[in-house]
């Protein structure tokens, strides 16, 4: 980045309180609520919103507000907020340690619950276990290199833009809180006044809208999960995921419920009963083969990239603690004792809950090692982390080492995937950190702390949403993501002579189409805005129509308002559409919470 941030480190980091007490409960509350908002929205999308921007702006929002009421002497200074938005990010992505993807594909399989205690020490040790990898990666990718990390520079920046008082295209960013602020005060309003069930309430609004006169094959559009929805989550879902995403998907939307399906129910291929579920039964096979081979072949791409990681991380293991005033780095003995406690336990887990082979889960975590050299290596330069890619490559090797066994196949992908998320996501902290002359020891604590934090958020609210797994791969509980893991996991374990002729072919189809996809981007990027995106196509046959109806809507207006006022769209799009995002799906959580203690009727 700055040429300044490999200097030493200035008077201000000894006289600055970095990872107190109460950074560390603000970064678990704040994690932890958005754990269950990044937990509700994949369920429902497949996606997940970034946490550690929201995080900081909220947490100087917040502390403020109590400054200026009095409750508090002392504002959150900078390298507080720092820590605290470590504590926060790394709680508020646990929904990446397996429970919107493998975890609830792994109950579709097999149709049980997953034990409370059984999932959270499962989740929290593969965490714990991928920030302690991150550790060798940190003086390589980031000092030496100087690797990007670009959401670590966006945070940086808007961390010293809230505290310096800088202003960014007329607003500073301290205005984004407010707009976070009323974006999640009408995502809550809308949740109230749709879910909230009792005599009392004047009226609900709708779940779903229906677009009337019109029908395909005799059914009414409904059948087809093709309607508008009474909610905000997916408008502001698309608003922030770009255009090109969300028409990709409704692209695939009409294609899949709008062609496809009409045909496949009037050949009586598919249930007379329609809906999502009877739907996505046979289109997750054209789904997952075209994310599946678009996500490899992508990944073959950076070839290179996975050559530097996996030469450079040798380097980092002979880094010196820093010398000359510079502040001292990580230890590299914490990684050999964290990686000693942890993949015991970690090993254990695989064989003790699943019925992994010991051999196995020991080559998992091997795996697992050289997944999250790659995985931080790819969040550096592109800031994108492919867990979904990664994921794939352990299913296909444990599909090859265990064929037959969709739990073997689930679960060890689970262990990498995890693993590679968490290093990226600490990587990502720590080049926040480096540039703003924080202590990566405490960032690396923080990590920690806000693994617990989020767990301790995620696992109940989880077994509350998901009581029983037929909810799973519902209209309710679309879980998109997991029908991708399951559709694999399924196929290596009963082979393809089991699918339906027409699965096979649009297995075929998908497959190559997301090769085709991956290849025109490739060699005609010029023409990129116009080739469809392969993710979103692909994921469109897994997700319900009228969630990608939403989405392309709030992406539609995003892009108007980006066209018409730049300056404005900068400053309302991305706050507004993740206050819509947070309120309604806090509120939606609490609401269930309710019906299940009996406060409320459900719905």
């Amino acid at each position: 980045m700055n040429s300044d941030s490999s200097a030493t480190y200035s008077d201000n980091y000894f006289s600055q309180p970095q990872l107190t007490v109460r950074a560390v409960i603000t970064g678990m509350l704040l994690g932890g609520f958005m754990s269950l908002s990044n937990l509700y929205v994949a369920l429902k999308t497949g996606w997940s919103i970034g946490v550690s921007i929201t995080a900081a702006i909220l947490a100087f929002a917040i502390f403020a507000f109590l400054k200026k009421c009095n409750i508090i002497k002392n504002d959150l200074g900078l390298l507080e907020n720092n820590a605290t938005k470590s504590v926060a990010s790394a709680a508020g992505y646990m929904t990446g340690g397996g429970t919107i993807a493998a975890i609830p594909a792994l109950m579709m399989i097999t149709g049980q619950s997953m034990d409370g205690w059984h999932m959270f020490f499962w989740i929290t040790t593969i965490a714990m276990l991928g920030v302690v990898m991150a550790i060798p990666m940190k003086q390589q990718m980031i000092n030496q290199e100087q690797l990007r990390f670009p959401t670590g520079i966006a945070c940086a920046e808007t961390l010293k833009a809230l505290y310096q008082g800088e202003e960014k295209n007329g607003a500073t960013d301290t205005n984004k809180a407010k707009f976070l602020t009323y974006g999640g005060i009408a995502g809550a309003v809308v949740a109230l006044l749709r879910d909230f069930k009792a005599s009392w309430v004047p009226f609900n609004l709708p779940e779903k809208i229906q677009i009337p006169g019109i029908t395909l094959a005799g059914r009414p559009l409904a059948d087809y999960t093709l309607s508008f929805e009474g909610s905000l989550i997916m408008f502001g879902a698309g608003a922030i995921m770009g255009f090109r995403a969300a028409w990709s998907m409704l692209l695939g939307a009409i294609i899949n419920y709008a062609i496809l399906a009409p045909w496949l129910y009037s050949h009586g291929i598919i249930s007379e009963k329609l809906g999502y579920k009877n739907i996505v039964a046979w289109s997750v096979w054209f789904g997952s083969a075209m994310i599946l081979t678009s996500g490899l072949l992508a990944f073959a791409f950076q070839w290179k990239t996975v050559l530097r990681a996996v030469k450079s991380v040798a380097t980092g293991f002979g880094g010196k603690p820093g010398e000359n005033g510079e502040l001292p780095e990580v230890p590299m003995h914490w990684f050999f004792i964290g990686m000693g406690i942890l993949s015991p336990i970690v090993i254990f887990l695989e064989w003790y809950i699943f019925g992994i082979k010991i051999w196995m889960g020991i080559i998992s975590v091997i795996l697992g090692f050289f997944i999250a050299i790659v995985a931080c290596r790819a969040t550096g330069e592109t800031d994108t982390t492919p867990t979904g890619a990664l994921g794939k490559i352990t299913q296909i090797t444990f599909g090859i080492l265990d064929p037959g066994n969709a739990t073997t196949n689930l679960m060890t992908a689970n262990v990498t995937g995890g693993v590679g998320l968490h290093s990226a996501d600490l990587l990502t902290d720590l080049k926040t950190g480096y540039i703003l002359k924080a202590d990566p020891r405490q960032q690396f604590w923080a990590q920690f702390f806000g693994v617990l934090g989020g767990s301790l958020f995620v696992v109940p609210a989880y077994r509350l949403l998901i009581p029983t797994a037929n909810l799973l791969g519902t209209d309710q509980w679309p879980a998109p993501g997991a029908q991708t893991w399951k559709g694999v996991a399924e196929l290596m374990a009963k082979g393809f002579s089991t699918l339906h002729p027409t699965a096979q072919i649009a297995l075929f189809v998908g497959g190559f189409l997301g090769i085709v996809i991956v290849l025109l981007e490739r060699y005609f990027p010029q023409y990129k805005k116009f080739i469809p995106s392969a993710a979103g196509l692909g994921l469109a046959f897994t997700t319900p129509g009228y969630n990608t109806i939403s989405m392309f809507l709030g992406a539609l207006v995003a892009l108007q308002l980006e066209r018409k006022a730049p300056e404005k769209a900068e400053q309302l799009v991305v706050p507004v559409s993740s206050g819509f995002i947070a309120g309604e799906s806090l509120v939606g959580v609490l609401i269930a919470a309710l019906v299940v203690l009996g406060v409320i009727p459900g719905k």
